[in-house]
């Protein structure tokens, strides 16, 4: 009697990033499925910035339905300072104030991962990573702000654009702070099934 053959999963990514999406074909992982869970991401009263990237990217995975042979990926990024988590930057206002937050200061950008595997069961990875900009001019902030590359996303920039410039420090994940940790998003994945070279 012949074994039945061994269906490969399929991956769901649980984000509209294209970010995401992008990093995720770097170590192979194409999205067979795009998602775009839609949840409350309202941090909680007192919640640790670790705690809460932890519940969003979980409370993401869980959004999304999963077909039968489907593994689903979420994440989240939170940007900390000290025990403050500092909301993304949906105006031209809030980014000017989170890039004065930030600084000539450390802060920590916390990458979450939620994967749910074939037979439903989650498991999560949290990375942390230190970086800190060099002490901005009101000029620098000004023009970082007219770019538009920083509007919308966690702490008012994005690393792998033009404020990768202004960052005199960064240790941990690289790919972390773009929205992904790839060491991280590689072991959950293998682990959960999906096969990666």
């Amino acid at each position: 009697m012949t074994a039945l053959p061994r269906l490969v999963p399929r991956l769901v990514l649980a984000s509209s990033s294209p970010r995401r999406r992008e990093l995720l074909g770097r170590i192979g992982a194409i999205p067979a499925r795009i998602a775009s869970p839609d949840i409350d991401e309202t941090p909680l009263n007192g919640e640790a910035p670790r705690a809460y990237a932890v519940r969003l990217a979980l409370s993401k995975a869980q959004a999304v339905p999963r077909a039968e042979g489907e593994i689903v990926l979420a994440g989240d990024t939170t940007v900390a300072l000290g025990r403050r988590i500092l909301p993304p930057a949906d105006s031209e206002d809030i980014q000017r104030q989170l890039l004065g937050l930030i600084s000539g200061r450390r802060h920590r950008c916390i990458s979450a991962l939620c994967v749910i595997d074939t037979e439903g069961r989650a498991r999560t990875r949290e990375v942390e990573t230190v970086v800190a900009f060099k002490r901005l001019t009101d000029a620098e902030i000004d023009a970082y702000v007219a770019s538009g590359e920083g509007l919308g996303k966690a702490g008012g920039y994005a690393i792998q654009g033009r404020a990768e410039a202004l960052i005199r420090f960064i240790s941990g994940s690289h790919s972390g702070v773009m929205g992904l940790p790839l060491f991280e998003a590689r072991a959950l994945l293998i682990a959960a099934g999906l096969p990666l070279g």
